[in-house]
C-alpha cells in the first residue's frame, strides 16, 4: 500500500482550469491529513464544530466563519479540533490559474512574490476580522458554485479568485531576510520527511535523519520541532499510527502484519499508542471504519 505522499503533486481540477473545493469532515469522514505541502494556494473555512490546522509547526484552531490562506510550499497538516470535529471546505487553485501572456507583467507582480516566497501574509483570518470579512462573499460564491465551476461558472469563480488574490496582496508584506533564512532551513528539513515517507517501515535514527538534512543532531532537533509542533521521534510514531489506521480501513492485513509492515516490533506498545492516538484499539477501530464505510 502507498504511504502518505508528504509532496502532493495531485492535479486539482483540469489542466486548463487548475482549482478543487472538497468538503471535509473530521472524523467522520477522515481522521486527519497528515503533515503535507503542494505547489496550490489552499484556502481552508470551517463551517461547523472546530477543526484545527497546523502550518509551520504553528497550530491554529478554526471555528465557524474562520479561515485560514496557505500559501504554495507551505507544510501544514489538518486535525480535529475538539471532540465533535467539525466541517470545512478546502478551496484549492494553483498559481498557473493567474497566468496570462508569457510575459504577464501582473503574474509577476502579484502571483510569482507568494509562490518563490518573496512576498507573505497573516495566514490565520477569524471570522470577525476585516480580511475575512471583505473575503467571505467571494468564497461563500465558490461553495455555491463548487459542483460546476469550471464547466459553466470559470468567469464567475475567476472575478472571485482575482478579488482574492487582490486582497491578499492588500494584506501582505515582504519577507524578511530572517523569515527567508528560517523557509530555507525549514525547506531541508523536508529531507526528512521524505526520509520519513521512504523508509518508515525501518529503524530510523535521529542521527541519520539529521544528516539527511545537513544538521547537527542538536540543531536538527530544535528546527523540526519549530517546523512541525513535535518532536522527531514523535512525528514518526504518529505517520507509522496513520499508515496503520489507513491499513486497518482499506486491508485485510492481521494488526501483526500491519503492525509490523508499519515498522512498528512490540504489539503491546503498537496496542497502546493507537489507543492513545485514535481512542479505539486496533480491531475496534477496524471494526467501525466498517461499519461507516459506505
Amino acid at each position: 500500500m502507498e504511504p502518505t505522499l508528504i509532496h502532493e503533486t495531485k492535479l486539482h481540477g483540469t489542466i486548463t482550469f487548475p482549482y478543487s473545493v472538497y468538503k471535509g469532515r473530521i472524523p467522520e469522514w477522515i481522521h486527519s491529513f497528515p503533515l503535507h505541502w503542494h505547489d496550490d494556494f489552499e484556502l481552508i473555512y470551517c463551517t461547523q464544530g472546530q477543526v484545527q490546522v497546523t502550518l509551520w509547526g504553528q497550530a491554529y484552531t478554526l471555528r465557524v466563519g474562520d479561515l485560514i490562506i496557505i500559501l504554495p510550499h507551505a507544510v501544514h497538516s489538518i486535525e480535529q479540533g475538539n471532540l465533535e470535529g467539525g466541517e470545512y471546505f478546502n478551496i484549492l487553485f494553483h498559481p498557473s490559474l493567474f497566468k496570462g501572456s508569457e510575459n504577464d507583467p501582473c503574474y509577476d507582480k502579484y502571483v510569482l512574490p507568494f509562490f518563490n516566497g518573496a512576498k507573505t501574509m497573516e495566514c490565520f483570518h477569524p471570522a470577525d476580522s476585516c480580511f475575512n470579512q471583505t473575503v467571505t462573499p467571494c468564497i461563500q460564491s465558490m461553495l455555491t458554485h463548487r459542483r460546476e465551476s469550471y464547466t459553466t461558472h470559470e468567469l464567475v469563480i475567476k472575478s472571485n479568485l482575482f478579488f482574492l488574490l487582490h486582497h491578499m496582496n492588500e494584506y501582505s508584506t515582504a519577507a524578511t531576510i530572517d523569515n527567508s533564512h528560517l523557509q530555507l532551513s525549514y525547506s531541508r528539513l523536508k529531507n526528512a520527511l521524505y526520509y520519513v515517507q521512504k523508509f518508515y517501515d525501518r529503524d530510523i535514527t535521529i542521527k541519520r535523519a539529521a544528516k539527511e538534512c545537513g544538521f547537527s543532531e542538536s540543531h536538527f532537533m530544535k528546527l523540526f520541532k519549530e517546523f512541525t509542533g513535535m518532536s522527531f521521534n514523535a512525528y514518526l510514531v504518529n505517520y507509522r499510527l496513520e499508515l496503520a489506521a489507513k491499513q486497518l480501513s482499506e486491508t485485510d492485513f492481521k494488526v501483526v502484519e500491519i503492525m509490523e509492515n508499519c515498522g512498528f516490533h512490540n504489539q503491546s506498545y503498537f496496542t497502546r499508542a493507537f489507543q492513545k492516538k485514535y481512542q479505539k484499539p486496533p480491531l475496534l477501530y477496524r471494526k467501525a471504519a466498517h461499519l461507516n464505510s459506505p
